[in-house]
């Protein structure tokens, strides 16, 4: 096996690590942004319908300034 096989595989291993770590840090983040929203929702500090019309806002702000090949990607 040459150098620059090794190498190649090398960078395979650790961009597959590098997107593990992102899969987790996402999942974090989605936990804790779930919880602060609950939090504010039960709290009455905001309402449901509220937050949809933000989203709403907020995704027909985001496509508009989004190139054409992204604009119809499905948002989770």
């Amino acid at each position: 096996m040459s150098n620059r096989r090794i190498s190649s595989h090398l960078d395979e291993v650790a961009w597959i690590a590098k997107l593990a770590d992102l899969k987790e840090d996402h999942y974090r983040n989605s936990l804790l942004l779930g919880a602060i929203l609950e939090l504010l929702l039960e709290k009455g500090l905001l309402t449901a319908q509220e937050l949809a019309a933000k989203v709403h806002t907020l995704e027909a702000s985001d496509q508009s300034t989004l190139p054409t090949s992204f604009g119809n990607r499905h948002r989770h």
